[in-house]
Order: C-alpha cells, then structure tokens, then sequence
C-alpha cells in the first residue's frame, strides 16, 4: 500500500513538473512572439533554476 502511494506521489509530482514546463515553454514562444526580450530573459532564468 506504502508503496503504491510513494509511486503515485512520484508520479503526480512528475506530471506537476512537466505541466509547469509546459507553461514556461507557452510563455517563453508568446514572449519571443511580441520581441519582449526582457521577458524571454526573465523566463529563460526561471526554465534553468526549475528544471
């Protein structure tokens, strides 16, 4: 049963990630898109520090 949570708990903070990275990458094509530098920077950074 432990193990099976442990599992499932792995799995769901996977799929948080994944789905946060997924955003990032989102964000990062709309800020190249309108040539906001800064932010494309500003996202970059954050892409590195949680991946």
């Amino acid at each position: 049963m432990i193990r099976n949570r442990v599992e499932a708990a792995k799995k769901a903070q996977e799929a948080h990630k994944q789905s946060i990275l997924k955003s990032l990458e989102h964000r990062l094509q709309v800020a190249r898109a309108k040539g906001d530098d800064n932010l494309v920077r500003q996202i970059e950074a954050e892409m590195r520090s949680f991946g």
